[in-house]
């Protein structure tokens, strides 16, 4: 399980841009596959690495968490 902790808030349940980073991390570094799943707190991300194009595809599910207003 990848788990994230960010500045200012703390843990949070998931982090799209740091799962791609560790996809491609496990591949060069570990031999992983291009094709990977990881597994956040908040859920599972199917990260694709197309090494051709150097482009990165995640698929995975939505939800949604917050809503506020702010005045100025």
């Amino acid at each position: 399980v990848m788990r994230v902790w960010e500045r200012g808030i703390g843990e949070t349940l998931a982090c799209g841009t740091g799962a791609c980073a560790s996809a491609v991390v496990g591949h060069r570094f570990l031999g992983t596959e291009h094709s990977v799943t990881v597994n956040l707190r908040g859920g599972s991300l199917l990260i694709d690495w197309d090494t051709q194009s150097e482009c990165i595809y995640m698929t995975g599910s939505t939800e949604y968490e917050y809503s506020t207003t702010v005045t100025l």
